[in-house]
């Protein structure tokens, strides 16, 4: 077994793990064709050189309008089998591989061309990815960027999931892998830089179990699987078309899928992560962890550090009222974020069931709720065994209702109230790592009274549903 990867140009790593960092671009278009994973149909792929600022965004250019997703993890629909991102009606999956092969080149923006809903998988790996930026080459921009620096120890635990992350000067990450019967697991550390990322990570491939193909088939899923792009573990036996590329190949691609979703942070990292048996709803909402921790100092000066008096000034003179808040933001075909959503609902921690709004479209509305096991009422429901109590479920359905009518301007500042349910079902258990699709359409509109058919999923299957009928009241 060769612990050596195929030889990749390199590049310079001077400045990659700086307190601040140079922004970088491609220095041409790069372009790759191949199959989707789950699909299976032909994927074209290109990836443009985008300004500073931009990010890394997907473009859907089979799509009307070539509408963008920009890569962050505010955009995380869907974690099953592989990571999605979602804007409205417009979603891309599986993008990982080539999100890990522009963090670990170190490419901070970019556009990513699709004319598919996933890029091509290649071989299971980011090894084209990779060997095609460095092949094109990467330029410096003026402006700057700086990194997310871990302070203090952050620790999350997913069913059997652990991750942790502790301050570093550097990007570490160390890994230990698994499956369910114990079998090959593995262990492997490596201090990220574009050098060990092409030497050591970038060449592992995806892997299996034999026993899942059937079900994932029958999913709908890994359409264009074949031992082509992916290792197949059957038993004791390992089922590839050529040897293992590293003695750790499978803990290593676990890193890779490690790396490409800690992209959707949008900024580089600074820490040690610690991985045990990672998969891709873990590694997000270790990244949601992450983010909400960087934002609380930003938060608290804000809070208790008054503005310069010129900025008070103009700030004041700025401000939207609360028609403009409305005429701005809550359009159709255009989502909310939380903070978007603590404008319209009273709600806060504990009780706000509402993360994300995807897409309001005329009477419909889709949300997302992350569920994570840090939820306090996973202390005593229950104990060894977390499940999220039903009723949640149906406040969540009750506030993305409330938020179609409290969308209108003429409702805005009013409460919602909660007045009956009926034919509501529980079909299926909700648990930490969960990641709840909450769809409403608005039946009832009759002055202050409203009703909505509510229906929430986990992936594509049903969690729970029912009719609730609320009311507006003035706080």
């Amino acid at each position: 077994m060769s612990t050596e990867s195929p030889s990749l140009p390199s590049r310079p790593a001077a400045g990659f793990n700086a307190a601040v960092l140079s922004q970088t671009t491609l220095r041409k278009p790069i372009s790759y064709a191949g199959i989707g994973l789950h699909s299976g149909q032909k994927v074209n792929l290109k990836i443009l050189p985008a300004p500073t600022g931009t990010g890394i965004r997907f473009r859907r250019m089979d799509l009307d309008g070539q509408p963008e997703i920009e890569a962050r993890v505010e955009n995380v629909s869907e974690t099953n089998r592989s990571t999605t991102i979602s804007r409205g009606n417009t979603k891309v999956q599986t993008g990982e591989h080539v999100l890990a092969a522009l963090s670990g080149t170190g490419v901070t923006n970019a556009f990513i061309e699709l004319d598919a809903n996933e890029p091509p998988i290649a071989d299971g790996s980011s090894l084209h990815f990779t060997r095609l930026i460095q092949e094109t080459g990467i330029e410096a921009q003026n402006d700057t960027i700086e990194p997310i620096i871990i302070t203090s120890p952050l620790e999350l635990q997913v069913g059997e999931t652990i991750m942790t992350v502790f301050p570093y000067d550097g990007f570490k990450i160390t890994c230990t892998s698994a499956d369910r019967g114990g079998q090959f697991t593995q262990f492997y550390t490596v201090d990220l830089t574009p050098e060990t990322w092409a030497k050591d990570i970038c060449a592992a491939r995806t892997f299996c179990f034999f026993e899942e193909i059937e079900y994932l088939f029958n999913k709908g899923l890994i359409r264009g699987g074949s031992l082509e792009n992916a290792v197949i573990i059957r038993d004791d036996a390992v089922l590839t078309n050529e040897p293992l590329r590293y003695q750790e190949e499978f803990v290593r691609h676990k890193i890779l899928d490690i790396i490409g979703d800690l992209a959707l942070l949008g900024r580089p990292l600074r820490g040690h992560v610690t991985a045990i048996r990672p998969g891709h709803a873990a590694n997000c909402e270790l990244a949601r962890l992450i983010l909400s921790k960087t934002r609380q100092p930003t938060i608290a000066a804000q809070t208790f550090a008054p503005p310069p008096e010129e900025r008070q000034l103009n700030a004041i003179a700025t401000m939207p009222t609360d028609t403009e808040i409305f005429e701005d933001t809550i359009q159709d075909g255009q989502g909310l974020d939380v903070n978007q959503i603590q404008k319209l609902l009273p709600h806060r921690y504990p009780f706000l069931m509402v993360d994300r709004v995807t897409n309001i479209n005329g009477n419909k509305i889709t949300a997302l709720k992350n569920v994570s096991i840090g939820e306090p009422y996973f202390q005593g429901h229950f104990p060894n065994h977390p499940i999220m109590p039903g009723v949640l479920q149906l406040e969540a359905i009750a506030q993305v209702a409330g938020i179609l009518m409290l969308r209108q301007a003429a409702n805005v500042g009013k409460v919602a109230y909660f007045m009956s349910a009926k034919e509501v079902k529980w079909r299926k258990p909700v648990r930490p790592g969960d990641v709840i699709r909450i769809e409403v359409e608005l039946t009832k509109s009759r002055g202050k009274i409203g009703r909505a058919q509510g229906t929430c999923y986990v992936g594509e299957e049903v969690v729970s549903e029912a009719v609730v009928t609320f009311t507006l009241v003035d706080p």
